[in-house]
């Protein structure tokens, strides 16, 4: 056995690993960004980074801007929720919501989403909290 090969066969795997995990994530955005437009939100941004934060969706809906986060689970998640994001990324994505309330002179009420898509087998769920978490 070459040490060498099964170190450059784990990278190989890993990043396979990781291509399926970043389209799964992009999939399951764009799942969200539809429901939300179906729902009568207006998408202002997808994908805004701002630091070291990102916040998968801005959207727009009675005045109201809701930061989502988006979470990809596995069927049989036993998980909370609210749970999904912890305090440092919420911190981050606080941050990110300030910077784009105050770069783009908004005066609404900020509102902080998760939405999660549990999928099994090609088919997925989608759970949707408001007012997940707060700025405070």
């Amino acid at each position: 056995m070459n040490p060498f090969f099964d170190e450059m066969r784990y990278f190989v795997n890993f990043q396979g690993t990781m291509r399926v995990q970043q389209e799964l994530g992009r999939r399951g955005e764009d799942m969200a960004v539809q429901w939300l437009k179906n729902k009568g939100y207006n998408i202002k941004e997808k994908n805004f980074r701002f630091g070291k934060a990102e916040i998968d969706i801005i959207a727009e809906k009675d005045g109201i801007l809701a930061v989502v986060e988006v979470k990809m689970r596995r069927k049989g998640y036993l998980g909370l929720l609210a749970d999904a994001v912890n305090l440092n990324q919420r911190k981050r994505i606080i941050r990110a919501t300030d910077h784009y309330v105050l770069t783009n002179d908004l005066d609404v009420e900020v509102r902080f989403d998760i939405i999660l898509l549990l999928h099994q087998n090609q088919k997925f769920t989608l759970e949707h909290l408001k007012n997940a978490f707060s700025h405070y």
